[in-house]
């Protein structure tokens, strides 16, 4: 019995590195498969628990430009100051129910006169100017006396696209140079004056009969 007694010490002594190494060994390789799960994305991980192949996510397809709603639609929720969103009330309010290229020429016409010497130099300036007094204003739905209630949040989404893309430039000149327009079923008295330069929709464009580089 003494001799199996020390036979069995000798072995534990024998075997206890043994053990200690293959709990370090392990503890190691628990480690670096750790390591490596931790590089793996949550879509992989997710495939390699169920099974399933992950799936490469698809680009937004970039649709080229033209004068259309598809265009309009498939462009991102727009963003700006207060000149955006008083290009996007005027043109909700002067347009809404004109084609896309038409209301991408009346906001050209707002940019064109942003630039030029004779009106306010900015889109907000040009849009209320003469706004106090009733029916004397630039832009009529600012001084008619009624409240402006946007009713169409979906045109108003869209015209608001429109307005983005004129201020960022997307578009070349539409009515040769125009700062001003009115609808085909009105004529006022100053369309006799100032030069004709466009037709789209319902609206016809003009322009002072005269340009300067330093005035326009």
């Amino acid at each position: 019995m003494k001799r199996l007694l020390t036979a069995a010490a000798v072995v534990v002594t024998v075997l206890s590195p043994l053990a200690a190494s293959a709990e370090t060994g392990l503890k190691g390789l628990f480690q670096r498969e750790q390591s490596s799960l931790n590089k793996v994305s949550s879509t992989r991980l997710q495939a390699m628990l169920t099974g399933e192949r992950p799936t490469k996510k698809k680009k937004a397809k970039q649709l080229p430009f033209t004068f259309s709603r598809a265009w309009v639609d498939a462009q991102p929720e727009p963003q700006g100051g207060d000149n955006w969103r008083c290009l996007s009330e005027a043109l909700y309010f002067e347009a809404r129910g004109e084609t896309v290229k038409g209301q991408f020429a009346v906001a050209e016409v707002i940019m064109n006169r942003v630039k030029s010497a004779r009106f306010p130099d900015s889109v907000c300036g040009v849009i209320r100017q003469g706004t106090g007094k009733r029916y004397q204003c630039q832009f009529t739905y600012t001084c008619d006396g009624h409240a402006e209630v946007i009713s169409e949040p979906q045109a108003f989404e869209r015209v608001s696209k429109v307005a983005r893309a004129v201020m960022d430039g997307v578009t070349e000149d539409l009515t040769g140079g125009a700062t001003h327009y009115h609808t085909t079923a009105v004529k006022p008295r100053w369309a006799n004056v100032y030069k004709k330069t466009a037709q789209i929709g319902v609206h016809i464009f003009y322009r002072h009969n005269y340009r300067t580089a330093s005035t326009e």
